[in-house]
């Protein structure tokens, strides 16, 4: 008896691990080998093209940004006078409030710890070209006086990044 009941949780368990692949009407389709990828359509019956359509979303739901890198810059140390410095910042704020409201901005934000990268921080920016990116970065006073200095990347992320900025507005108590 003690065999037998055994033999049938082996047999249960090596039936349950048997990997299948989901057929186009969700139920099993083939089998499929251990560690293969399956094969599984993600689209989903939650796709909503107007809305694909107007965050500018392509088949993926991804789209091209360009990651600015916001390095410490030649003369950070330099300026010295906490005034100078507090007013420069002030602008650095300001130009991405400005970036944020023309939409060009989509995500920003400081390196939690320092590093030995010498990253500051990050820019998201919603732009077509390096040159239109750069454009917006030469109205950052911090930018200009070389307290950072900008490394630029193309990068191709979720088109949906700019939804959360309509969360934050609700959960943030204070702004820079």
């Amino acid at each position: 008896m003690k065999n037998i009941l055994y033999t049938i949780i082996c047999s249960f368990t090596l039936i349950s691990c048997i990997v299948y692949q989901k057929g186009a009407d969700g139920k099993p389709g083939e089998p499929g080998k251990p560690g293969e990828p399956s094969k599984t359509n993600f689209t989903t019956s939650n796709f909503d093209q107007k809305l694909a359509d107007s965050l500018g979303a392509d088949k993926m739901g991804m789209k091209n940004y360009f990651l600015v890198i916001l390095k410490t810059g030649p003369k950070d140390k330099e300026i010295t006078d906490k005034a100078q410095r507090a007013e420069l910042f002030k602008g650095h704020f300001n130009n991405m409030t400005e970036m944020e409201k023309s939409g060009k901005l989509k995500l920003a934000g400081p390196f939690s710890t320092k590093n030995s990268l010498g990253y500051r921080g990050i820019f998201l920016l919603d732009v077509k070209t390096e040159e239109e990116a750069k454009s917006l970065l030469q109205n950052d006073p911090t930018i200009k006086n070389q307290i950072f200095e900008v490394e630029i990347l193309p990068w191709y992320g979720s088109a949906a990044i700019p939804m959360h900025l309509k969360y934050h507005k609700k959960i943030a108590q204070e702004n820079p």
